[in-house]
């Protein structure tokens, strides 16, 4: 399997959540981090769109982001 990352990845356990639109959010948990994404465990990949915007526990801005890959409880994003 080919690992396509430009930076190295850190594993976390940090707590998130999705902005799906203006009013509405999903929880999520931080798996890996790194300054161009993250990996992501969810409950339910359904309803999630192809981009979004992120909030980490204790950060202070949203990221916005673009899904890389997904599986079922997990997608990849690439932060834009």
């Amino acid at each position: 399997m080919n690992d396509n990352r430009t930076t190295e990845r850190k594993r976390t356990f940090k707590g998130a959540r999705i902005h799906l639109d203006a009013a509405s959010t999903m929880d999520c948990l931080v798996r890996s981090l790194s300054k161009t994404g993250a990996s992501l465990e969810i409950e339910t990949p359904v309803g999630i769109p192809d981009t979004f915007a992120l909030l980490i526990a204790d950060e202070v801005r949203t990221r916005n982001c673009r899904v890389a890959w997904r599986r079922l409880r997990r997608i990849g994003v690439k932060f834009t």
